[in-house]
C-alpha cells in the first residue's frame, strides 16, 4: 500500500512516468493502427463523433472517480442515468418550463440517488457493492414507474440543443471539459479533495487524524450521483427521449475507463487526467471497432477483456507497491 503522502500528492496525470506515458502511447498506437486500417478514422467528422460519443461516459467516469478514490464503488450509474433522463424529459415539453428546470430535475435526481447511496454506505454500514446494487434495481424500477414503461418524448428545442454543437464543437464535450476541470480543481486545491485521497489510502489513519470519514464518503457519492444525473440529461437530449431502459451497463464502461486511467479499486490513488485518457481510449477502441464493422456481440467480448485486463493490472500494481 503506498504511503499517504504519495497518495495525496498524485493529481492530474497517472501515478508514475511509465503509467502516464504508457496510457498516452497506447492511445496513440491505437489511433495510428486505426488510421492505417481505416483512413476515415482521422477525418474531422469522425473525430468530432468520437468526442461526442465519449462525453457521456466521460462525465460518468469523472463522477465515479470520486467514489473509487474512497475505496468504494457505484454500480447504479446506468439506472440513475435512465431515471434522471426520464424525469428531466417530463419537464422538458415545449412551452412548459425553461431549460434550467429539466436540467435541475435531472441533476437533483442523481444527487438524491447518490446521497442515498452514501447514507446507506456511511451510516448503514452496508458494503458499497450491495448498497449501489440495490439502488441500481430501485432506480431502474422508478424509471419504469414514472415513464409507464414507455419513452418520454416531445422534448423542447432547447432541451434537444443540449446535445448540439457550438462552432462545430459538441456541447456534451464542452460540458465534459467543464466537469473535468472543476473535478481536477477540487481534488488538487481543496481540503475535501485531499481528504478523499486520505480516506481511500487509509481509512483508519484518516479517522485517527480527525477527518470526518462519513462526510467525505457522503460527498463522494453525492458528486457521483449529481454527475450521473447530468449525464442522464445529456443522454436524453442526444436521443431526444427519456428512455427508461437507457444506460444499461454504463457503469461498467465508466469504471473501466477510470481503472484504465490509473485509479486504484482499493482507493487512494487516481487522477482526473488519467480518467479522461481512459475514457478517450475506450471511445477510440469502440469507434474503431465500429469502423471495422466488428459485430456488436464481439465488441462486448472485447469490452469485457478490457475491464478484466484493467483490474488485473491494478492488482498487479498493488502487489508490487
Amino acid at each position: 500500500m503506498p504511503c499517504l503522502s504519495e497518495s495525496i500528492g498524485q493529481r492530474w496525470l497517472p501515478a508514475d512516468w511509465r503509467g502516464r506515458f504508457g496510457l498516452i502511447i497506447a492511445l496513440l498506437v491505437t489511433a495510428t493502427v486505426l488510421s492505417i486500417l481505416r483512413p476515415h478514422f482521422l477525418s474531422s467528422a469522425n473525430l468530432v463523433n468520437v468526442v461526442r460519443q465519449i462525453s457521456i461516459n466521460g462525465i460518468l467516469a469523472v463522477g465515479v472517480t470520486f467514489v473509487l478514490l474512497t475505496g468504494g464503488v457505484d454500480l447504479s450509474l446506468g439506472s440513475v442515468v435512465a431515471l434522471a433522463g426520464v424525469l428531466a424529459a417530463q419537464f422538458a415539453h415545449p412551452g412548459d418550463y425553461p431549460l434550467v428546470v429539466p436540467l435541475g430535475v435531472g441533476v437533483l435526481t442523481g444527487l438524491a440517488c447518490g446521497a442515498v447511496n452514501g447514507g446507506v454506505v456511511t451510516f448503514g454500514k452496508v458494503a458499497p457493492f450491495i448498497a449501489t446494487l440495490g439502488m441500481m434495481t430501485i432506480a431502474r424500477g422508478l424509471a419504469l414507474v414514472f415513464s409507464g414503461g414507455r419513452p418520454v418524448s416531445n422534448m423542447s428545442p432547447a432541451m434537444k440543443a443540449v446535445a448540439g454543437d457550438v462552432a462545430g464543437i459538441p456541447i456534451p464535450a464542452l460540458i465534459l471539459l467543464a466537469v473535468a476541470v472543476t473535478a481536477w480543481w477540487v481534488l488538487k486545491f481543496t481540503r475535501i479533495g485531499r481528504h478523499l485521497y486520505a480516506v481511500g489510502g487509509n481509512e483508519q489513519a484518516s479517522r485517527a487524524a480527525g477527518i470526518d470519514v462519513g462526510r467525505v464518503k457522503m460527498f463522494a457519492y453525492a458528486v457521483c450521483g449529481a454527475l450521473t444525473g447530468l449525464a442522464g440529461v445529456v443522454l436524453a437530449s442526444r436521443i431526444t427521449t427519456g428512455q427508461p431502459n437507457a444506460g444499461i451497463a454504463y457503469e461498467l464502461d465508466a469504471i473501466a475507463a477510470v481503472v484504465i486511467g490509473g485509479t486504484s479499486l482499493s482507493g487512494g490513488i487516481g487522477t482526473i487526467g488519467g480518467t479522461i485518457l481512459g475514457a478517450l481510449l475506450m471511445g477510440v477502441i469502440g469507434n474503431g471497432l465500429d469502423l471495422l464493422n466488428v459485430s456488436s456481440y464481439y465488441q462486448q467480448v472485447v469490452k469485457g477483456l478490457i475491464i478484466v485486463g484493467a483490474v488485473w493490472l491494478d492488482q498487479r500494481h498493488l502487489r508490487k507497491a
